[in-house]
Order: structure tokens, then C-alpha cells, then sequence
């Protein structure tokens, strides 16, 4: 079922009618009234906020249901859009909440990980929790994947809602990578055969930078390209990045724990 099926009038503002690499950066802006770029996130409300709607907005940006891409069930989704955008009006609430998420291990797992490391009350560790899980299976970088403009905004905000579980990234490991490692060392199980990190060849795969373009940024920027030339029939980029292989390190994991770890 598409987010189309969810949202109408999500989906209907947030699609540009001549491409929809549009999308993310127009449910950013009718979520919070600003664009991604402009958020102000100094205050950790604003901050959730953001960060909120920036997961949504690049759930959105990968097609498909909306639930289901940002990892809630639709009554989660329903009330997190009550509680953080209350301007947003939602009609089809009873269709929204009949939707149910269907479990995966390898998402439960790493959502139960950041439930039992929870340092904030309310609801939104819940939803962070489950949306963070889910997000974590899409290729490249945690913090792209959450459409967060850095890597510094998600350990900002992990170091708000989960600061236990932060706390131990002490020697500031990829964050995904961090996660797997974790859930690995609860099962007993062994990512390395290295003892020591800097003496792994795969340094890389853990510490390396974090750097790059934003997946709103680069939508926006390739809007801005596209609109200033004229349109020719067909030659819009695909909308959906190709899913990278993992890469292959000296694990000796289950392949199924650490398949997302490598970034």
C-alpha cells in the first residue's frame, strides 16, 4: 500500500508533478514550514522536531509505504503527527492506524537495543527507537539515511535519547557500525579477529569519515540543475539509489546480525 493510500494531502503537496527528486524537500517544508537547510535546532525540542520530520521527509524520498519506510505502525505515525505537527491535517486517521509494520529480527533487534538504553521519557524514544532500526537497513551512512543534514546532528540526538548506548561509542566509531558491534558482543558473537583497531586493515569501515552531502541537500541541488536546463523526455535520475553490496571484512559474525554494519 503506497504513502499515497496513508497521506493524500502529504502526498499531494509533497510530489512535484514534473519529478518527484522534489519530494523529501516539500514534506520537509510543509512539516516544519521551513527547508531543511534553514532548521534551527538549538534547542533540543527544535531539535527533535527536526530530526522527526527529516526522517520522514526521506522515508517519503524512497516511494512506497510511508509506515513501513519510516518503521512505525500508522496509529505510531497518526500520533506523532498529532503531537510534533498539529498543523497537518490527517482525515484518514482510522485507515492510518489499521496499518501494521511486519516484524523483522534484524530491525526488532537493534530497536529493543536502543529501548533498553533509553534516557529520555515520552513517547518520542519509542518512535526514535523504531524509526533509527528501520532507517538502519537502507545503504550509506546512518545519518543520510535518517535525511539528517550531519553526522553531528545524530549523535547529538543519540546522546540525547539514548546516552547510555552513546556513551560506550567512546572512540567515536561509524554509528551503524557501533550498533552491530553491540548487538554482536549481547550474542556473543565476534565482529574481528584484529585485537586492536588500529591495527585492522579495515580501519576504514569503522573510523572513517563521515562526510558528504545531505539526501535533501543533493535533491535540492539537482532540482536547481534540472529546472535551470530544458526538459527532455526520460532523462530524470532515478529517484532510488542503488543498494551497495556490504562490504566483506574479516567478520565472523552471523551474516545476518552484521549484514548492515559495514557503514
Amino acid at each position: 500500500m503506497s504513502e499515497a493510500h496513508f497521506l493524500p494531502s502529504l502526498a499531494a503537496c509533497a510530489v512535484d508533478i514534473n519529478s518527484q527528486m522534489h519530494r523529501g524537500i516539500a514534506t520537509y517544508r510543509m512539516l516544519t514550514g521551513v527547508p531543511p537547510a534553514d532548521a534551527d535546532t538549538t534547542i533540543d525540542s527544535h531539535l527533535d522536531r527536526h530530526v522527526l520530520a527529516s526522517i520522514l521527509a526521506a522515508a517519503t524520498m524512497d516511494g512506497g509505504s510511508l509506515p513501513e519506510k519510516a518503521g512505525l505502525s500508522g496509529l505510531e505515525l497518526v500520533a506523532l503527527l498529532e503531537q510534533y505537527f498539529p498543523t497537518l491535517e490527517i482525515k484518514l486517521a482510522k485507515q492510518l492506524s489499521a496499518f501494521k509494520c511486519e516484524e523483522h529480527d534484524e530491525i526488532a533487534m537493534l530497536r529493543d537495543l536502543l529501548l533498553k538504553q533509553r534516557s529520555t521519557e515520552g513517547d518520542i524514544g519509542h518512535w526514535l527507537a523504531a524509526m533509527i532500526a528501520r532507517r538502519a537497513i537502507e545503504p550509506g551512512h546512518l545519518w543520510e539515511a535518517l535525511g539528517l543534514r550531519n553526522r553531528g546532528e545524530l549523535s547529538r540526538l543519540l546522546s540525547r535519547h539514548f546516552a547510555p548506548l552513546a556513551a560506550r561509542n567512546f572512540n567515536n566509531m561509524r554509528w551503524k557500525r557501533f550498533f552491530y558491534r553491540m548487538l554482536c558482543e549481547n550474542e556473543g558473537l565476534v565482529m574481528c579477529t584484529t585485537p586492536v583497531c588500529n591495527q585492522c586493515d579495515d580501519f576504514n569501515l569503522c573510523f572513517g569519515e563521515e562526510s558528504g552531502e545531505s539526501r535533501m541537500a543533493e535533491r535540492r541541488r539537482d532540482f536547481l540543475l534540472q529546472a535551470a536546463r530544458p526538459v527532455v523526455a526520460g532523462d530524470w535520475p532515478s529517484e532510488l539509489p542503488q543498494r551497495s553490496a556490504i562490504a566483506q571484512s574479516s567478520e565472523k559474525a552471523s551474516p545476518d546480525l552484521v549484514s548492515r554494519a559495514g557503514r
